[in-house]
Parts: C-alpha cells; structure tokens; sequence
C-alpha cells in the first residue's frame, strides 16, 4: 500500500539512514503540491533521478494556509501525502508544519537538495546545511504555465 510510504519523522529518518547504509544517495524536496498537476510530475519524476531515493516533504495543512492563505489548501493533508506517496518515483513522504523545511532537511541529511529553478541556490532553505556536508544543491527547470494559483484562478474563472 502506498499509505506506507508516509513516514513520521522519526521513521523517515530513520529510512533515510538505512538507504545511506546501502550507498544510496537521498535526495530531498519539499511543498505544498496542492492539486496535483503536470508541472508537480515533472518535477518530481526529474528529482528522483538525482539520486536513489526520493524523500518529500509536504507542509502540513496548517503550514501551507500560513503560506498561501487562509482558503488554501483546497484538497487536505492527508490526501495530499496519499497522492504524492502513489507516485513510483516518489520513495517516502513525511510531513512538517515549520514555517520552512529547515529543521526536516538537518534531521534527514539528504546527499541532494532540489527546488525549481525559481529559487536559486542562495534562496535555497536548507542548501548551506546540505553543502556544508558535501552534498549537492540542484534546481529543476519548471514546466511553464503550471501552477495550483493559476489552476485555481483558471476554475474560478470558469463557473
């Protein structure tokens, strides 16, 4: 079942290690991905061949109204780590309600740290921690005309 592949942190830590035991390189992201669309696939699928495994860190509820306001998300947190754990390339998710990723990043110790290219390494929460180790920081060229804030506009638009 792909429920098994939501992680607490502890658990996701946990696995995190025992992946870096075999030689496997961790490669973590993190978001909100509320209304999962191609722009999100896209990304994620480019992620997970950064590495051997991909862990994600999705915002808890709580987190992303905090982020993007109080009518968001529009589908919860459960089934937004359901959706993101059915996706073959996607290896464990765990969730995190700090304002950012920081603390997730520390405690999983990815070897590899990924955004879209609408960050750069400088913006990158959590790239010093991960270079400072010897890691690598990536970004990923985002598909254009993706976004769940134009999906949306695009539906209100419509009815």
């Amino acid at each position: 079942m792909t429920e098994s592949k939501i992680l607490t942190r502890e658990q996701a830590i946990a696995q995190a290690d025992r992946w870096r035991a075999d030689g496997q390189q961790i490669v973590f992201t993190n978001g909100c991905f509320d209304i999962v669309h191609l722009g999100h696939i896209d990304y994620l699928e480019k992620a997970r061949h950064l590495g051997d495994r991909l862990i994600l860190g999705l915002n808890t509820d709580a987190s992303v109204s905090c982020i993007k306001g109080p009518l968001r998300p529009v589908v919860n947190e459960y089934a937004r780590a359901r959706l993101m754990a059915a996706l073959e390339f996607v290896d464990a998710v765990t969730l995190f309600g700090e304002p950012t990723p920081l603390e997730l990043i520390e405690a999983v110790r990815p070897d590899v740290l990924v955004k879209g290219n609408d960050y750069t390494v400088a913006t990158i929460v959590g790239a010093d921690f991960v270079l400072g180790r010897g890691g690598r920081v990536e970004t990923i060229e985002l598909v254009p005309g993706y976004s769940t804030t134009k999906l949306i506009e695009r539906i209100k638009q419509s009815y």
